[in-house]
């Protein structure tokens, strides 16, 4: 079996906003496009002041895709109300704040145990599959496991911004070590963040992570090739193993 490739669409959303006048380029599109090519789900996060994906994105991608839905959340009230309504494949809580551009690091599961538990718990009794982004850090893929998550997924950010290559081995020893640990508990492994066509070939030689979720390469990619085909590409690298 070869690892699922999860495409993030937020960035389609992004160039749409930016232009809120009009309805183009349509993520929905996108998603539909992206899935032609072969990517096993798509992933979008919602964020609390909508400045990409909205509201009526997440609706009609709920009706329409055909693979898996992945809705990246932050825990509040607002986004779990969404989550049970709406009910995507799998939820993936992560850490947001309002100024920065994109996510910056992995949740603090040990200090939020208590909150994380309970809405991992709501998301099972609604039949949706969770998942904590986090650092590659094994008292946080601990503390995950106790709070009874699904799956983890590995924030990969310091691993494709190492600048020399004893820095990117002593990341990729880090979500190595991680990624051990968290099978070793039964959690189901993914990992994301920064990943593009050629960081990504390393991290393919861990057999134990099952999915990659993948936004900013490959838009940027399809802005000259076409997004059909720069997910073609990303899906034949993960095929091919590296």
């Amino acid at each position: 079996m070869y690892p699922r490739l999860g495409v993030n669409i937020d960035h389609i959303a992004t160039l749409r906003q930016a232009r809120k006048t009009v309805p183009n380029p349509d993520p929905v599109y996108a998603a539909y496009l992206a899935e032609q090519a072969g990517a096993d789900q798509i992933t979008v996060h919602l964020r609390e002041d909508r400045r990409h994906i909205q509201d009526r994105d997440l609706k009609i991608l709920k009706e329409t895709i055909q693979t898996r839905l992945n809705l990246e959340m932050a825990n509040t009230q607002e986004m779990l109300k969404i989550a049970l309504y709406l009910k995507p494949f799998s939820a993936t809580l992560v850490p947001e704040k309002r100024e920065e551009i994109t996510t910056e690091g992995g949740l603090d599961v040990m200090r939020h145990q208590d909150a994380l538990t309970r809405t991992v718990n709501m998301l099972k009794e609604a039949g949706i599959r969770s998942s904590l982004f986090i650092d590659p850090d094994l008292d946080q893929i601990r503390a995950s496991h106790k709070a009874g998550s699904d799956a983890v997924e590995i924030h990969t950010g310091k691993y494709c911004e190492a600048k020399s290559l004893p820095e990117e081995n002593h990341e990729f020893q880090a979500i190595l070590g991680s990624v051990k640990a968290g099978r070793k508990l039964g959690l189901q492994i993914f990992a994301g963040h920064g990943l593009n066509y050629h960081n990504l070939k390393r991290l393919l030689q861990i057999e134990e992570i099952e999915e990659y979720n993948i936004g900013h390469s490959i838009i940027a990619r399809a802005v000259f090739v076409g997004l059909p085909q720069a997910v073609r590409e990303m899906v034949e690298l993960i095929r091919s193993k590296g």
